[in-house]
């Protein structure tokens, strides 16, 4: 199968690429400088010279607190160019996978999103990823959007690493405590598209595989919560562990807002799509591991 992704260095690109090669598939990752996803012309090209069987958009603009002040680059990327290779993969018969987050709501519910639920975006990322939902299911209504919530892995830049550089600098961390949600590692979304991609292809127009789910890892917790694992799990492996302190968003002011509920209901993807969400707690313990592996002498 001929797999055209867009993004090629981002964190489930990363993991996407070799499990694509093992299962068999040719792919083509395409990015910045050398591609613009926000260009007609390239994307048309893209499709001309590859004849990809199926899209895979792994990119996006992802700065939350920029976005604030760069709105239409965040636009440009996160909803022209879902549109536009929604519009290719269209012309060519070919379904898109593509990539979401909580961000498109409001994070006030009492209780885990469902896909029923009707988004409300308070920033300006969240915003543009809701329109590139959108205008990708209007154009080629063959797609499936993945929304998913706190994505890491030993790639780029993500609160895993962060968290683990910070504790070898600071005697104490201060880590928000009332934001809730379900760390995802990039692996996990890798092989759910793995998984996802032969179905996407053979799928008529109609079958309800294609449409919008929620996938996260499992179980909830905070991100302070989410802080105290990954040390724990780094002082198991000789790192010394800074202490955690609980705070509250409000101790902690970013220039975008950030949902105070990501909990995102995974029961679609289970019983739909036949993926259910991985226990984080596991793609942590592989995480630390491969970062453990980079960082030793």
């Amino acid at each position: 199968m001929r797999v055209l992704v867009i993004g090629r260095t981002g964190q489930i690109a990363t993991e996407l690429l070799p499990r694509l090669a093992a299962a068999g598939h040719a792919a083509e990752a395409l990015e910045p400088p050398g591609f613009d996803m926000t260009d007609p012309a390239q994307v048309a090209a893209a499709f001309d010279r590859f004849r990809p069987e199926t899209v895979v958009n792994c990119a996006a603009y992802t700065a939350v607190d920029k976005a604030e002040d760069d709105r239409a680059l965040a636009f440009a990327v996160n909803a022209t160019g879902p549109r536009l290779l929604g519009e290719a993969a269209a012309r060519a018969g070919v379904p898109v996978l593509h990539y979401s987050t909580d961000y498109v709501f409001d994070g006030t519910k009492d209780t885990p999103y469902t896909e029923a639920d009707p988004p409300d975006p308070v920033g300006a990322y969240g915003a543009s990823k809701l329109a590139g939902e959108l205008l990708l299911h209007n154009a080629q209504p063959r797609s499936v959007t993945l929304r998913t919530a706190w994505v890491c892995s030993p790639h780029g830049g993500n609160f895993v690493k962060t968290m683990l550089r910070f504790g070898k600098e600071r005697p104490e961390l201060r880590v928000v405590a009332d934001q809730h949600g379900a760390p995802t590692f990039a692996a996990d979304l890798a092989e759910a598209a793995v998984t996802l991609l032969p179905r996407l292809v053979a799928a008529p127009a109609g079958d309800p595989v294609f449409g919008i789910t929620h996938l996260t890892g499992t179980p909830w917790t905070t991100w302070h919560g989410f802080a105290e694992a990954i040390f724990a799990g780094a002082a198991r492996r000789g790192q010394a562990a800074p202490k955690v302190t609980a705070i509250t968003t409000a101790d902690y002011p970013t220039k975008a807002r950030r949902p105070a509920n990501s909990r995102l209901d995974c029961t679609r993807a289970a019983t739909v799509l036949g993926i259910p969400p991985k226990d984080w707690r596991e793609g942590l313990e592989r995480c630390l591991d491969a970062l453990m592996k980079e960082s030793t002498p």
